[in-house]
């Protein structure tokens, strides 16, 4: 059994910066990590995924640029970096872990509580 506790939402004015974290009470040495969102009335959508190594990365397109994933193993942690903000981005974010990259895209094993982001114009 996994949890993943994420923190860092809140918030924010367009154009502003947020950086989420999702920690878990055990190692993630051989998880891949994953952040999805949702937003009011909307499906829950992939954001970003990052391997256990931190050596391979995705991203959904309307993030890409603006938005990094990262993460210390040491820590147990995975970060989200959110840069230039817009009120679309506005949504709860999860993370998530899976033990492969493909499965964290797409059907991941673990999820945390989700963390609010809201950003303002």
């Amino acid at each position: 059994q996994v949890q993943l506790v994420e923190s860092g939402g809140g918030l924010v004015q367009a154009g502003g910066s947020r950086r989420l974290s999702c920690a878990s009470q055990r190692s993630l040495i051989t998880y891949s990590m994953a952040w999805f969102r949702q937003a009011p009335g909307k499906e829950r959508e992939f954001v970003a995924a990052i391997s256990w190594t931190g050596g391979t990365i995705y991203y959904t397109d309307s993030v890409k640029g603006r938005f990094t994933i990262s993460r210390d193993n040491a820590k147990n942690t995975v970060y989200l970096q959110m840069n230039r903000l817009n009120p679309e981005d506005t949504a709860v974010y999860y993370c998530a872990t899976a033990p492969s990259l493909a499965t964290v895209r797409s059907t991941p094993a673990y999820w945390g509580q989700g963390t609010q982001v809201t950003v303002s114009s």
